[in-house]
């Protein structure tokens, strides 16, 4: 329909999560013309990506999971931790996340062997530090034995490393993002992709512009979020860290929350 969130229609650039100032900012940014002119998508998703940065609060969600088990860390029990919701605004305050022995990174962030000096995710011997959580020392990690993927890693903490109170001396460059296994929700997520294969599909006088049409422009993915977006209601802006700027979609119902990508989180273009 109009308002598919791929459709350049102000429909779909709603549901897409686009915010209005953002779309005022292009228009004033691009001018006004007596000549017909095609201006990059590129610059409207840079003044959408300004714009959410300074507003949208920062949750974290797993798209892709991997399991880690904290092997030192007390069975059974859920600690809350603190995190600011968004660093550019002081006045969005903070809210809590639960940490418990299991939680689940994105499978990218682990490797069985660290690339080289400049890899700071995490990999067997290395540390690397949760978000607004401790620092993880990785040990080992299991695999299938047909497929050969990694399903388990497990690490050891530093009791005394937590975020804001750190006193143990660890170093950790890398920071993840990470959900607590047992308090996640799971989240329908789509991941969208341009509508068309070329910037200016009815430019071929010879073809018809379906022809060009990107049968890969949607991917729905089930990933976990941190409980607190299993009852947000449409509309919503978040931050997933490290991943993009996200919509609440209204197709979502209470307990399962459904996001729609609206940018992600960098790029290189600059207007």
């Amino acid at each position: 329909g109009w308002d598919d969130p791929r459709m350049p229609t102000i429909a779909g650039m709603r549901r897409r999560g686009y915010p209005a100032a953002a779309i005022v900012d292009f228009c004033r940014g691009v001018g006004l013309t007596k000549r017909d002119n095609v201006i990059e998508i590129e610059r409207l998703e840079y003044h959408v990506r300004q714009e959410l940065n300074r507003t949208a609060p920062r949750a974290m969600a797993v798209l892709d999971p991997l399991k880690v088990v904290i092997t030192n860390y007390p069975e059974g029990q859920v600690e809350k931790l603190i995190t600011i919701n968004n660093p550019e605004d002081p006045e969005a305050g903070e809210r809590e996340i639960p940490f418990s022995r299991e939680i689940y990174i994105e499978r990218e962030d682990f490797k069985t062997e660290a690339p080289g000096r400049k890899y700071f995710r995490m990999a067997p011997g290395r540390n690397v530090r949760l978000k607004s959580a401790y620092i993880l020392h990785c040990e080992s990690y299991d695999t299938d034995p047909e497929t050969g993927e990694v399903t388990t890693v497990y690490c050891t903490y530093y009791p005394d490393s937590k975020s804001g109170e750190d006193t143990s001396g660890v170093k950790a460059k890398g920071t993840l993002h990470w959900v607590s296994i047992a308090q996640a929700k799971q989240a329908e997520v789509r991941l969208y992709d341009r509508l068309f294969t070329d910037p200016v599909p009815t430019s071929h006088e010879d073809k018809d512009f379906l022809e060009f049409f990107n049968h890969d422009s949607l991917q729905t993915l089930t990933v976990y979020v941190e409980p607190a977006l299993a009852e947000v209601e449409p509309g919503r802006q978040f931050q997933f860290m490290r991943i993009g700027y996200f919509v609440s979609d209204p197709d979502g119902k209470s307990g399962k929350p459904v996001f729609n990508q609206t940018v992600s989180l960098k790029d290189s273009y600059r207007p």
